[in-house]
């Protein structure tokens, strides 16, 4: 499809399922969705379901028009075959496009959520009580309610973080001037102007698709180059669990899909609450979930590019808040890439959330479990793995610094053998000649796997004495990275977006060179 692309990182995957309990979980979402079956509350979406064989009765459980389906298996098996097992996501740089195939396990890791706050870092000095000579530097952090501004320093951060390969907004941008109406105009500018990578987001305002869609057109330099290169795409959450279709969010699958541009169909049931809390359960539902987005979109326009969105949660037992940094959403996130790959469509996925509201250990080790097992999955597309604390809560640059480095290790540990039949046979001269030297060190044959880029570095941000500098460390790194220049679009193509998009607000017109 295409030959420039993120490289991404090949992975043998880690299976968590045997083949037959894959075609188990299947079945049972097939079950599910032929009885109970799902409530409808868009018509549209109903009478299309209808006209290719669901079976279908109005139901007057609410206030709200609903209709209830059941889904002969069959159709669901036909419109899953016909959605793209391979696809592309562009990007203003040819080299920052991805390419998505279910049959090849490259991970891609990106940002994602929305979340309303914004943790900004310093570090401020403290004496000690004891010894007034003794003085420690310790992370403060102040909460920012986000804004376009914001958003835009999210961006410009993550076009520099090279272990990125993806940008979903990751803040929901609260200006005194922005409405319904120029929310998503606004968000998709401040990405798209600060970032060359493929820009994601969900959909706010159906109104405002035409004119997003027009804004990327006079990126790419038109309509076929846009449908070339889609340097944007969707996200539609169609289903509020368990087992609802949402009416203005399959409306919004509609227009994405007639539209031509790609689309994640995602389901975030909660196990617990909203989903079963067992691992059968919660999988067989939310793949039922996906099946019947995914459905929608091929019985709107065949072949129509989506993926597979899953972001099974768990409650805590406590307080009913999703937990994410626990060994069941691990678990259920795996069966998800399996049955996504079982289907042939390719993976977006999970990893990277905690429960931490500041960068620490808890961070650290929420973030890890989840970042190298979903890696090891070999799904191709993994959101919410950059900078995000308290849950989906907040976006804290100085987390997206130190996610990056946890994550290019990862992409490192996880690369490819090299142990092919030339690897093996260098590296028997290399013992022979060293052994035949006087010295019989391997220190001078390190160069070249070095210059190759085989050999890892050590951890960017250790401290050489006895104290803990990770925290001053990265926010030093991440002072440098925001003082380089920003890669914003040209003043031609900012003043054309400017003069025929409305809505967007004036302190977001800057150009190449400022």
């Amino acid at each position: 499809m295409i030959d420039t692309f993120r490289a991404g990182v090949l992975v043998k995957p880690y299976e968590r399922l045997s083949l037959e309990q894959v075609k188990r979980l299947d079945e049972a979402s097939l079950h599910i969705l032929a009885d109970p079956g799902v409530w409808c509350y868009n018509e549209r979406a109903t009478q299309l379901f209808k006209g290719h064989g669901a079976k279908v009765w109005e139901e007057q459980t609410t206030g709200h028009r609903c209709w209830r389906i059941s889904f002969p298996a069959g159709l669901i098996k036909e419109a899953r075959a016909m959605a793209p097992s391979a696809l592309v996501l562009g990007a203003r740089k040819s080299e920052n496009r991805l390419m998505l195939d279910a049959e090849v396990p490259r991970v891609y890791f990106g940002s994602g959520s929305e979340s309303n706050v914004w943790i900004e870092t310093e570090v401020e000095e403290f004496v000690s009580l004891k010894d007034n000579h003794t003085k420690v530097r310790v992370p403060r952090y102040q909460e920012l309610r986000g804004t376009t501004e914001l958003l835009g320093r999210a961006a410009s951060l993550c076009d520099k973080l090279e272990h990125l390969d993806f940008f979903i907004r990751p803040l929901n941008i609260q200006d005194p001037g922005i409405t319904t109406t120029n929310h998503d105009v606004n968000k998709f500018f401040a990405s798209l102007n600060n970032i060359t990578k493929h820009v994601q987001a969900g959909l706010t305002d159906l109104g405002a698709l035409k004119n997003v869609v027009r804004m990327a057109e006079i990126i790419a330099g038109g309509q076929q180059e846009l449908r070339e290169n889609p340097l944007i795409s969707f996200i539609a959450c169609v289903f509020k669990s368990p087992l609802q279709i949402v009416d203005d969010t399959a409306e919004k699958v509609f227009a994405i899909v007639e539209a031509g541009l790609p689309l994640v169909i995602s389901s975030s049931p909660q196990g617990g609450s909203s989903a079963p809390i067992q691992e059968a359960g919660m999988v067989a539902q939310i793949n039922a979930e996906i099946l019947v987005g995914i459905t929608l979109t091929q019985l709107i326009k065949a072949g129509a590019p989506v993926l597979y969105g899953s972001v099974p949660v768990r409650a805590r037992l406590d307080d009913l808040h999703d937990l994410y940094g626990c060994p069941e959403f691990n678990q259920y996130n795996i069966d998800c890439v399996q049955l996504a790959r079982y289907y042939k469509i390719p993976c977006y996925s999970t990893a990277g959330v905690g429960d931490a509201k500041v960068p620490g250990m808890q961070a650290l080790f929420e973030k890890l479990f989840t970042h190298l097992y979903m890696a090891m999955t070999g799904a191709q597309y993994i959101h919410y793995a950059f900078g995000l604390l308290d849950r989906t809560n907040s976006f804290c640059p100085l987390q997206a610094v130190l996610d990056n480095e946890q994550i290019g290790k990862i992409k490192h540990c996880l690369g490819e053998p090299k142990v092919r039949a030339d690897d093996v046979e260098d590296a028997l001269q290399m013992v022979k000649k060293v052994m035949a030297s006087g010295h019989r060190l391997f220190t001078r044959h390190t160069r070249k796997a070095m210059h190759r880029g085989e050999i890892s570095s050590p951890y960017q941000f250790e401290a050489k004495g006895m104290e803990d500098k990770v925290i001053e460390n990265a926010l030093n790194y991440l002072t440098q990275l925001e003082a380089q220049a920003t890669p914003h679009l040209d003043q031609p193509t900012v003043e054309t977006i400017f003069d025929e998009i409305p809505g967007l607000l004036p302190n977001l017109k800057k150009f190449k060179g400022d």
